[in-house]
């Protein structure tokens, strides 16, 4: 159908679709700047609208885009695209086989308000997929805690080549990466490879208890923001983005990570918080953390946040694995859900946003262990990494004993059926409390070890 007549001012003349072109610069996969448009004659609302649209890396695509489909003033936005097989209208990317030459696609904005339109043009650059290698090695983010006073930052380990259980402090043991935003500290970081394998998000807590205002203040009115840094090689990494991501009820946003969901073309990102009632501006009611999600594809636009696991109590510090159709679940549980109190539970579903509510009869989540520390005789545990071995012998899921011996690394042959043990022999990390183990190339492994030495 065609579009509307828009509107006629004197002098009469026609009104003229407005067309800008934003060429392309850059190499690295970085934010294309919004230029400047020129205001049509109509409607200088319309202009802006079309000036705050933003396609995130755009002159280095690696992933699915995020298209809006609203704008400023109550724009409606509809895409078109030069190449829809590499670039749809709705953002999913099919990138070129390893060693073929990048694409280059036209998209095109249509922006309407009222009767009036005006389009907008992005020459976007599809990066080819990477080689696919096999994995060789760990790398673990982690931070060191509030004892100490650069503690609640970012750093990192790597292991000795292809073992999981023998470890070196990377960078001398000092933070690779600190926050200058929000809180100015950060734990709890987690780092998330793209599904194409050649990029990588890490987001952590915007938390900083040594020298802050407590625990208590925080779980009250703690961040409702997520730390994001992304990095094409574990080496060189962005600037760091302060977002938010939970709402004014929220009373923390802690322990967040991240999974690609395939079906839904977004990662799903999930982590803690306490919520209040809306009326409760002081956040003194009763409550108790619970597990939300939203999800993204490019970690700078976010959906509302939505309460993905609350079984009535506390739940913290989830982890995910997909392991043969199914979503395995590892929660640090503060209380009694089956035979054991305070304990991490495992479960799984075949669909990674089921939600789990107190009036979930059955419960979406399939339990499959409830008394893993238990099992194995570990005090409280917390903070939970899931990754499968790279020889193929089975899962490790290390876990933090954060009043004991700190990071223990659990082993299962399965998850359907797991049959955990702590090995006697493992030298992890010098100080690590709630980060990811990462399997790694050895490429990536001999890159970071280089970029980031230890005397």
């Amino acid at each position: 159908m065609p579009f509307p007549p828009a509107r006629r001012r004197a002098p009469r003349r026609p009104s003229t679709p407005l067309l800008v072109s934003l060429a392309v610069a850059a190499t690295m996969c970085a934010p294309l700047p919004a230029q400047a448009v020129p205001a049509p004659a109509t409607d200088s609302e319309l202009a802006e609208a079309a000036a705050a649209l933003t396609v995130w890396n755009a002159t280095d695509v690696c992933g699915y885009l995020t298209l809006p489909t609203a704008s400023l003033h109550g724009a409606a936005v509809q895409w078109g695209s030069s190449k829809p097989r590499t670039i749809t209208p709705t953002g999913e990317v099919n990138r070129p086989t390893h060693g073929r030459p990048p694409l280059h696609v036209t998209l095109t904005a249509t922006v309407r308000l009222d009767q009036h339109q005006v389009k907008r043009r992005f020459d976007v650059t599809v990066r080819p997929l990477p080689e696919q290698k096999p994995m060789e090695g760990y790398f673990f983010p982690y931070f060191a805690g509030e004892r100490y006073t650069d503690g609640e930052q970012v750093y990192f380990g790597a292991s000795r080549g292809n073992d999981p259980l023998h470890w070196d402090d990377l960078n001398d043991n000092n933070p690779v990466l600190t926050s200058s935003l929000g809180e100015k500290g950060v734990r709890d970081p987690f780092i998330v490879r793209s599904p194409e394998r050649d990029k990588f998000y890490l987001v952590a807590t915007d938390l900083k208890i040594n020298g802050g205002k407590g625990w208590g203040y925080e779980m009250r009115f703690g961040s409702q923001y997520l730390e994001v840094w992304e990095s094409t090689d574990l080496v060189h990494w962005s600037e760091q983005r302060h977002v938010k991501v939970s709402g004014d009820q929220a009373g923390m946003t802690w322990a967040p990570e991240a999974t690609w969901d395939p079906k839904l073309g977004e990662y799903v990102v999930y982590w803690s918080s306490n919520l209040y009632a809306a009326d409760d501006t002081e956040h003194t009611g009763s409550t108790y953390p619970r597990m939300m999600y939203a999800t993204t594809r490019d970690f700078h636009t976010f959906s509302k946040p939505k309460v993905w696991n609350d079984p009535g109590g506390g739940v913290i510090d989830s982890t995910v694995a997909r392991d043969g159709g199914w979503y395995y679940r590892v929660t640090t549980d503060d209380k009694v859900v089956g035979s054991c109190a305070r304990d991490v539970v495992l479960e799984r579903s075949r669909v990674l946003t089921a939600v789990d509510t107190p009036d979930s009869t059955p419960r979406t989540w399939q339990l499959v262990d409830d008394c893993v520390r238990t099992g194995v005789g570990t005090d409280w545990v917390e903070g939970p990494t899931v990754f499968r071995d790279n020889s193929g012998d089975g899962w490790w899921v290390f876990m933090d004993e954060a009043g004991g011996r700190g990071y223990l690394p659990f082993h299962t042959d399965s998850l359907s059926e797991p049959d955990w043990s702590l090995p006697s022999d493992y030298q992890l990390p010098s100080r690590p409390r709630h980060g990811t183990v990462l399997p790694v190339t050895a490429e990536e492994l001999a890159r970071v070890r280089a970029a980031f030495p230890s005397s």
